[in-house]
């Protein structure tokens, strides 16, 4: 068994959702480990970005902490980076290749990346364009934990170098996603930060249908939309929308749409934590087409969309009995598998694994 572990992570945000998804995803993993009894703390570069849109200010289930250069975490930060278990660096984090560095000179324990954008990150990488995290670096991982799975575990072993390669997808937090007992508002919603090449599928898959089906109402709720889009008459702009309020907004709607970034449709195996909120609130969902989405949601507890007409003709024609059957379903498999407990477990199972390949060091040595 396990002992307790003393865990830390340096992620881009825990303390603000605002613009990222990132804030959710380690949010779910760290109230897990939390409940398995592992102490956390999390450190992230204080920027005025974040500072003025926290929404989680004292977390109950971590210690949160800030810097604000590299300079700073090494200096005010190192003791609690020397006597950490696991050391646990995410993506996007300002300047990550330099953190990076700091924290291989510092860290004893068991050293991680937590790669939440893994299809970008490999693409930046193969152009030479990534600015928080160098291909010199990824040896240094004992797991290089992945948001993706399939083919490209594979290709981080073999074309960069990874030691070792784990899917570590995002995850729901029941507590916070459920159904509510709102009315519903909306026949189709959205919900995702403006994203340049989700833009034509949201454009295929909302936008147009809403044009044509004048008597439905939609929504689209998202920061950084831009200002030129023609929204029809018949969708609703929601400009931020926190987490406290997803369940609500979730509940709201007949189906919502998952839209998915073109390099995670190439790569596979990359589901949006869009997909497990909305499952979790009973809702039904309608997604765009990528490989791999059916070993998350079998066909019987979702509909695909290729085009307005697909989107059209569930809207239409598919009996409220059906839609309610088929978001049941959905429902009962992501709190099986993809809560924020269940990625937990997850994570620790995968230290161990790493530590019986390379017993010299220990996880779980903290009293």
């Amino acid at each position: 068994m396990t002992d307790r572990l003393e865990i830390v992570f340096l992620g881009l945000s825990l303390s603000s959702s605002w613009g990222n998804g990132h804030a959710t995803t380690f949010r779910g993993l760290l109230k897990g480990l939390h409940e398995l009894g592992h102490n956390v703390t999390f450190i992230e570069r204080d920027v005025p970005w974040y500072a003025n849109h926290r929404d989680l200010r004292d977390p109950d289930f971590c210690t949160l902490r800030y810097y604000q250069s590299t300079h700073e975490l090494q200096r005010d930060h190192a003791r609690c980076l020397e006597e950490a278990d696991v050391v646990v660096v995410g993506s996007f984090v300002p300047e990550g290749r330099t953190v990076i560095d700091v924290v291989a000179s510092i860290c004893k324990g068991r050293f991680c990346f937590y790669d939440i954008d893994t299809p970008v990150t490999l693409a930046k990488l193969s152009a030479d364009d990534c600015d928080y995290l160098s291909w010199r670096q990824i040896p240094y991982f004992d797991v290089y934990f992945s948001f993706a799975g399939g083919p490209i575990l594979d290709r981080l072993v073999t074309e960069f170098g990874a030691r070792c390669a784990e899917p570590l997808y995002c995850s729901v937090d029941p507590e916070r996603h459920h159904q509510t007992d709102d009315p519903i508002r909306w026949d189709l919603g959205y919900l995702g930060t403006y994203s340049a090449d989700r833009q034509e599928t949201l454009d295929a898959l909302l936008l147009q249908p809403a044009l044509r089906m004048p008597d439905r109402h939609f929504v689209v709720a998202g920061s950084q939309f831009p200002s030129d889009i023609s929204w029809p008459d018949n969708v609703e702009r929601i400009e931020h929308l926190p987490p406290a309020d997803h369940a609500a907004f979730y509940s709201q709607q007949r189906y919502t749409l998952n839209v998915t970034r073109r390099s995670m449709i190439a790569a596979g195996w990359s589901p949006s934590v869009r997909l497990f909120e909305a499952a979790a609130c009973g809702t039904a969902i309608i997604s765009d087409r990528w490989p791999g989405l059916d070993s998350f949601f079998p066909a019987s507890t979702i509909h695909t969309a290729a085009k307005p007409d697909d989107v059209i003709e569930i809207l239409a024609e598919v009996s409220e009995r059906t839609r309610l059957a088929t978001a049941r379903q959905a429902r009962a498999r992501v709190l099986q598998a993809h809560t924020g407990a269940a990625r937990a477990q997850q994570f620790v199972a995968s230290l161990e694994r790493s530590r019986a390949a390379d017993p010299g060091l220990v996880v779980g040595s903290a009293a």
